[in-house]
């Protein structure tokens, strides 16, 4: 019992790794076949794998590890991120209702107007009445005040599309 060595680590169910003992040219990581266009360049990395092999020395070849991995798919942490981003998000701004957009382009025909004249009335783009008229913008008090003078209709709260200056109930 006295001679016990303190000093050495026992490790259960662990087993080293070896390097491998190449037994010719092509085991060597790097080495050229002989048909391949790089063989010339590749001689001197033979020569010295044959030198190594003539003094007796190992020639030890190692695989990489990580080689021929996804690097762009890790993991699934990529998928919860995500998810916490969709919950973290603000609602878009609400469209203008197409109600609204029917009621501009009925307003506009009856006056016989093209969206161009309407446009340039308004002091905005002719893009900016199309995305009115089709639902697609998102409602601007301003603009709408300027399309309710221009047109003589109702275009905000209750009774959209009704004329201005109507006698109330």
């Amino acid at each position: 019992m006295a001679e016990v060595d303190w000093d050495q680590k026992t490790v259960i169910g662990f087993k080293a790794k070896a390097a491998k003992v190449t037994r010719n040219t092509s085991d060597l990581n790097g080495a050229p076949h002989p048909s391949s266009s790089s063989f010339s360049a590749g001689l001197l990395t033979s020569g010295l794998f044959l030198a190594a092999r003539r003094v007796g020395a190992v020639v030890a070849t190692d695989k990489k590890q990580t080689a021929g991995g996804n690097k762009a798919h890790q993991g699934t942490d990529h998928q919860r991120i995500a998810k916490l981003d969709r919950e973290n998000e603000v609602a878009p701004p609400s469209k203008i209702p197409p109600s609204v957009g029917k009621a501009i382009q009925s307003a506009r025909m009856e006056k016989e107007l093209s969206q161009k004249d309407v446009a340039q009335k308004i002091n905005e783009k002719p893009s900016v009445l199309q995305d009115y008229e089709a639902g697609r913008a998102i409602p601007n008090p301003q603009i709408l005040s300027k399309l309710e003078r221009v047109l003589g209709v109702k275009l905000r709260g209750n009774n959209i599309g009704e004329k201005l200056g109507a006698a109330k109930k």
